[in-house]
């Protein structure tokens, strides 16, 4: 009878069984990219390390971009443009090959999400990649198509039923407790149509940049407030002020009128 394998609590291999990665190309030193790809990337994996506090009773999050999916060790990876992985932690001594890349015999599932961003015909994103992602159990696939090269929707997003993609009907994922919608505006200088992040009421969910220019709005905001109150404070003493001043002078007028009645004889009534 073969010897059977079983993960730890943890969900991981145990430390004697973990594959050989020696012989493994986890990276090929060769990037070739565009220049709109790589900008969107980071707007995807920057905004959650900035203003993301991960899903509810998740522990930790990763987002990378054009880093390798190891399924095993017995196939070439897969590497999507962007991906996310719930309740994962990157090992401490991440320059070690064995923890340089996503394999999932390490990190003990495989991510939650992957965005292919399409800027050719040449990535397949409809064809092979829609039949591995699935295989590999990915829960959410995502496809931007900004140009349309694909012929289709500029968003596509599906979720994993059973063993194949259904097309959603929202744009909400709800396992992640995000969601991804399209934004027209500037990210670092460059006007466009984004693909974001967003909350579940539909506000995009910050940059680090974004973020910051939203504090300052906000204390520029708490500044005008209490320079408001200030000056109404400042209002009402005046009023005050002013009232006790005419106040005093209609007493002194009185007390003058009662003076010159008493020195004709007359005894002001009270």
């Amino acid at each position: 009878m073969s010897e059977s394998i079983t993960l730890t609590d943890a969900g991981l291999l145990p430390e004697d069984l973990l594959p050989d990665v020696s012989l493994l190309v986890t990276e090929d030193d060769e990037p070739l990219d565009n220049l709109p790809s790589e900008k969107q990337q980071r707007l995807l994996t920057e905004t959650l390390y900035s203003s993301w506090n991960g899903a509810s009773n998740a522990q930790g999050f990763l987002v990378a971009a054009n880093v390798g999916l190891f399924p095993s060790n017995k196939q070439p990876p897969i590497v999507p443009d962007v991906f996310l992985s719930l309740d994962v932690q990157v090992a401490e001594n991440w320059w070690e090959k064995r923890h340089r890349s996503y394999f999932f015999w390490d990190f003990g599932k495989p991510p939650e999400v992957v965005i292919e961003i399409v800027s050719n015909r040449e990535g397949n994103e409809t064809g092979r990649k829609i039949l591995e992602y699935a295989r590999m159990r990915v829960m959410y696939y995502i496809i931007f198509d900004p140009t349309r090269q694909l012929g289709g929707e500029v968003l596509q997003m599906y979720e994993l039923q059973g063993r194949q993609y259904i097309p959603m009907s929202e744009q909400w994922l709800t396992e992640v407790e995000l969601g991804l919608c399209l934004w027209e505006g500037a990210y670092e200088g460059k006007r466009d149509i984004w693909l974001r992040w967003c909350d579940a009421t539909g506000n995009m969910i910050p940059t680090g940049a974004e973020r910051a220019e939203q504090e300052r709005l906000r204390a520029e905001q708490e500044c005008l407030r209490a320079e408001q109150e200030r000056s109404r404070a400042e209002q009402e003493r005046s009023r005050a002020e002013q009232e006790r001043e005419a106040k005093e002078t209609a007493l002194q007028r009185a007390e003058r009128l009662a003076a010159q009645l008493r020195a004709l004889g007359v005894e002001p009534e009270v």
